[in-house]
């Protein structure tokens, strides 16, 4: 471990935020997994309510720096488009 005051307070920093984007992560999986669980079922409303959220969670990763913008937009197309197909 590091001896300087500064490099004791970067470590310390840095392991609050890995516990956030961590959380933030972890958050995202779970609503994709809700979106794909209301895609089998075929349940329409939840299908689209499913979508905008993770919609919304995707972008607000981004911005965050949680989750590249071209993984995100990767994520939120299979999902749409799986949304989209006929069944």
């Amino acid at each position: 471990m590091a001896i300087h005051q500064s490099a004791i307070k970067r470590h310390r920093q840095s392991l609050k935020k890995r516990a956030i984007n961590k959380e933030a992560r972890a958050r995202l999986r779970t609503l994709i997994k809700k979106a794909r669980q209301a895609l089998e079922k075929k349940d329409t409303e939840q299908i689209s309510a499913g979508l905008r959220e993770v919609s919304s969670a995707l972008g607000k990763a981004v911005s965050k720096g949680i989750v590249k913008k071209n993984t995100a937009s990767r994520w939120l197309s299979r999902l749409s488009r799986s949304a989209s197909r006929p069944a």
